[in-house]
């Protein structure tokens, strides 16, 4: 019985089309509104960093999570996108770091998955379902 469940290449496609979707989504709304990239050059400004590195985060949200999706070098894209979610939990959410909700889970649960379903995309990479398996 358990052994109809083991197929390593579909829990691959499920990891990046689900890793990917959720993450395009948020940088398609960051296409869509321009002005929360305003805000991301205004906390970079507040950290001391460039307000260039603002882009990057279409980098992370946009370009990262088709290469996902696709299964082009999805390792690379695992790499963006947890840097750009390192970057994300930095910027808006190390107040958050250690704090629990009220129902006992961590603040912090969406960013968690995003950086370490990115983490486990990495080293997994793309699998046979994809434009170039890897």
């Amino acid at each position: 019985m358990l052994k109809a469940l083991q197929n390593e290449a579909l829990g691959k496609l499920v990891l990046r089309l689900a890793l990917g979707t959720m993450i395009l989504l948020h940088g398609i709304n960051k296409l869509i509104n321009p002005g929360s990239l305003t805000w991301i050059s205004d906390t970079l400004a507040s950290h001391g960093l460039p307000t260039v590195l603002a882009y990057g985060v279409l980098l992370g949200e946009v370009i990262a999570p088709l290469m996902a999706i696709l299964g082009w070098n999805a390792r690379i894209a695992g790499l963006l996108i947890a840097g750009n979610m390192l970057v994300a939990i930095y910027l808006s959410h190390m107040s958050e770091l250690f704090t629990l909700t009220s129902s006992g889970g961590w603040a912090l649960e969406l960013q968690g998955m995003f950086l370490f379903g990115a983490i486990a995309l990495m080293f997994l990479g793309s699998g046979r379902m994809a434009i170039k398996p890897d």
